[in-house]
């Protein structure tokens, strides 16, 4: 789709605002940013006035269960564990999300074209992720990356489920025990993999191990769930023993070991952060924990983890967040351009520049401010969301296109 947004106040995140400035999509793509006059519109190109309006990227929320987890569903729209074995690495988020989902409709109105789809954290090892836009008639129309990385839970949830179930794990040594057996059991499948390989024999496939493979040789980062410092630092033996890229989620007490993380240089996704302390984990919530990470040099996202928090207020969780000390000019990079760079998404989204994905946001005003809102959504230069400021009602493009009867 083509469209030239023009005369907003332009903000590409990876570069300097422009007062009186020009997106072009074409193709669906972005084709050119800058001021007003040193953008060519081609003939034709549907224009869009956006004179005092704010002109951003759509943000990126880096862990989410949007479409897995579905509201008003119950259990019938609840697929977000399959809490049957503690290895689901080869179980996909992607084969259990539904795009009627209404929580994509809130992704829309609250700016955000994209989204970081994960299993649960009911099973140490939980699955793979995917990377979706969040508009399309099928999660394959709406698919940006599949596998993205794959999802793991130290701490409290785990231990919880199998422990009930009484089955290994029901401890926190049992839950490392059962990530360390199957990163050796990875270990084991893929020499003799490549031995069989070598010999020209039949070999029969583990699809888990197989995946397990691809995180051991830095194909996929292993997205660590864990809120307590213990289980950080657990999280990072782990990673040192079996030498795998680790990205810490959720991160509640990140902030005792921000130097310890910096150091590293491990990227965090912090959040959710609208929660009350509502188990052991969260004693130490704060909305200060983006800041204090940023400071030390990690590299920050933040998230909903929605429906945990609706999807609508992850720019809302970024204000809040500046308001505790989270530097002004490093917020809008927590739900743009670092959860792209996190997830490995930036070569499409995450900011406005030549040769990613048309997925632009016409705010009412500065985002942070709270009374400000998306007016307009478009995702790869197709308009999908439309806010009337005088019916005061927002309105999704329908996906199927249906005539009206």
């Amino acid at each position: 789709m083509d469209i030239a947004i023009r005369s907003g106040h332009v903000v590409p995140v990876d570069g300097e605002p422009i007062e009186g400035g020009t997106v072009l999509v074409l193709g669906g793509r972005i084709a050119a940013v800058g001021p007003d006059a040193e953008v060519t519109v081609p003939e034709g190109v549907p224009t869009v006035d956006a004179a005092g309006k704010w002109v951003l990227p759509g943000f990126v929320e880096a862990h989410g269960h949007i479409g897995v987890h579905e509201e008003a569903e119950g259990w019938a729209g609840q697929d977000t564990n399959e809490m049957t074995d503690p290895n689901g690495a080869r179980m996909r988020a992607l084969d259990a999300i539904n795009p009627a989902d209404t929580g994509f409709a809130d992704a829309l109105a609250g700016g955000v074209t994209s989204a970081v789809i994960k299993p649960g954290s009911g099973n140490p090892i939980g699955g793979q992720t995917v990377a979706v836009k969040c508009w399309g008639r099928t999660v394959d129309d709406m698919l940006v990356r599949q596998p993205v990385s794959v999802k793991s839970a130290l701490g409290e949830n785990p231990k919880r489920v199998y422990g009930e179930k009484k089955q290994l794990p029901s401890t926190r040594q049992g839950v490392a025990a059962v990530i360390r057996d199957a990163f050796t059991r990875a270990q084991d499948y893929q020499a003799k993999r490549e031995y069989a390989a070598t010999e020209g024999k039949p070999f029969e496939r583990d699809p888990s191990l197989e995946v397990l493979v691809k995180v051991l040789a830095g194909e996929l980062p292993w997205c660590q769930h864990t809120h307590r410092a213990d289980d950080i630092a657990t999280a990072l033996r782990l990673a040192d023993e079996f030498g795998y890229r680790v990205i810490i989620n959720h991160a509640t007490e990140a902030h005792l070991m921000a130097d310890e993380i910096a150091r590293r240089e491990i990227p965090v996704i912090s959040g959710p952060l609208f929660t009350t302390r509502s188990k052991v984990e969260l004693r130490e919530r704060t909305l200060a924990n983006p800041g204090i990470l940023a400071r030390a040099g990690v590299k920050v996202a933040i998230t909903t983890d929605h429906p945990v928090v609706p999807i609508n207020f992850l720019v809302h969780q970024v204000t809040l967040s500046v308001k505790e000390g989270l530097d002004r000019g490093e917020a809008i990079r927590t739900i743009t351009a670092n959860p792209a760079e996190i997830m490995g998404l930036d070569d499409r989204v995450g900011s406005l520049k030549p040769g990613l994905d048309g997925d632009v946001v016409i705010w009412s005003g500065d985002p942070l401010d709270v009374m400000s809102r998306a007016l307009r959504v478009f995702v790869e230069g197709r308009e999908v969301y439309t806010y009337d400021e005088e019916k005061r009602v927002g309105q999704v493009l329908d996906p199927y296109f249906r005539e009206t009867v």
